[in-house]
């Protein structure tokens, strides 16, 4: 691996004393199929055993009034994402750290963060307001290590925007988590188009989070949405939406396109996470329009009403899937666009959002908000002959839909 990496790599000298890195042009595309397979395989075997460990110490999705599936289903999905995409990045850490090291170390910090907060809500429950706290400090790491959006003329207006999209993103992210395989296998669609455009582009950092993320979400959902083999009763948990929707939300930051102007360009990544944006905007102005509380879960997101016209629950997260993927060839072709064709295409797209918005807000709606009091998941830490398991006959039943947000 050294000798494929030689030409890349520069010992340069370092101010502070000895020697340090210099990247030398975009890395070998053998460097991000190594993250993508590492977090990929390392993704595959965790799933399983942090399965087996959320039922050990109690860290159950308990049935409630705003939940399809009838028995309590492990959380901890999210831990076998974060510890892929960790461990990946440990073990190529000698070409993946000594660049970028401060911006870096603020997006895994924010997002090893992310996940502690997401653990404990899943473990205890935690308000929203803690929740929201803790990701406008998240933020504010990314921003004191430079990681935050320049495209506007004004230094308070680009901050005020950062926090607006790292909180927006990562709880769109959240928020989508509501079906088996859906928001994970959104984030990785949404990790292959960020590194196929940062790759194309030659922003290397980026393209390697995003093959790593890529590689250990669908490991993930591998076993919870059922890729070949049947799918394991097992969720994501706030753990892992709030670490991948973070992530995802610090990357598009990152992502820049020097040979275009930024004037076209911010669409891109708005573009790449525009189902989860289309959702959370779906969701919001429902609830408002209705006078339920925004952060009250329920069953009325575009998944949700897409079974409500009669797609399986299955069909619907392969039709989401199919809309990522538009979306982001969609991105790709702003990327190389002129100001006209920039923003016909984008234009067009906001058109079909908004007619989609208004036909799937039209798809009538019963009692998919009910109040429940707290913010426990755990209602109580049931044995493991009690816990949900995803044999043939359920299937179609109880533990087909995840967490409803």
């Amino acid at each position: 691996m050294s000798q494929a990496f030689s030409t890349y790599l520069n010992l340069v000298p370092n101010p502070a004393g000895g020697i340090i890195q210099e990247a030398q042009g975009n890395p070998s595309i053998a460097f991000y199929l190594m993250l993508f397979v590492l977090s990929l395989v390392f993704g595959l075997v965790g799933t399983p055993l942090v399965r087996r460990f959320a039922l050990r110490i109690g860290i159950v999705d308990a049935p409630n009034a705003r939940k399809i599936h009838a028995s309590p289903v492990p959380l901890l999905g999210g831990g076998a994402i974060y510890l892929a995409f960790m461990i990946t990045l440990l073990a190529l850490s000698y070409w993946a750290l000594p660049f970028y090291i401060l911006q870096l170390g603020a997006m895994v910090l924010g997002g090893s963060f992310m996940f502690i907060i997401g653990l404990l809500d899943d473990k205890w429950g935690l308000s929203p307001k803690v929740k929201l706290v803790a990701q406008f400090l998240a933020t504010l790491w990314l921003i004191i290590a430079g990681v935050q959006i320049e495209a506007l003329p004004n230094e308070l207006l680009n901050i005020g925007a950062t926090f607006l999209w790292v909180v927006l993103i990562t709880n769109a992210i959240n928020f989508l988590d509501n079906m088996d395989g859906l928001s994970a296998g959104v984030a990785t669609i949404a990790s292959a188009f960020f590194f196929l455009t940062a790759y194309l582009s030659g922003q290397w950092l980026v393209a390697a989070i995003g093959a790593a993320l890529a590689g250990a979400a669908i490991g993930f959902v591998y076993h919870n949405f059922g890729i070949i083999k049947q799918r394991s009763a097992i969720f994501m948990g706030d753990s892992g939406s709030l670490f991948l929707g973070y992530l995802l939300a610090a990357i598009a930051i990152k992502l820049r396109f020097p040979s275009n102007t930024s004037f076209v360009t911010w669409m891109v990544p708005v573009l790449i996470l525009g189902l989860p944006l289309f959702d959370i905007s779906l969701v919001m102005i429902s609830r408002l329009r209705r006078h339920i509380s925004p952060l009250r879960g329920g069953r009325d997101h575009t998944s949700h009403r897409l079974v409500t016209l009669g797609l399986t629950k299955r069909e619907a997260v392969l039709v989401i899937y199919m809309a990522c993927g538009g979306l982001g060839v969609t991105a790709l072709v702003v990327t190389g666009a002129n100001i006209l064709d920039g923003y016909l295409v984008g234009g067009l797209v906001a058109i079909l959002a908004l007619w989609s918005l208004i036909r799937l807000e039209h798809v009538p709606l019963l009692n998919t908000n009910p109040i429940v009091k707290g913010y426990s998941k755990n209602l109580k830490s049931p044995p493991p002959n009690q816990v949900a398991t995803a044999s043939p006959d359920t299937l179609v039943g109880p533990v087909e839909s995840e967490q409803v947000k």
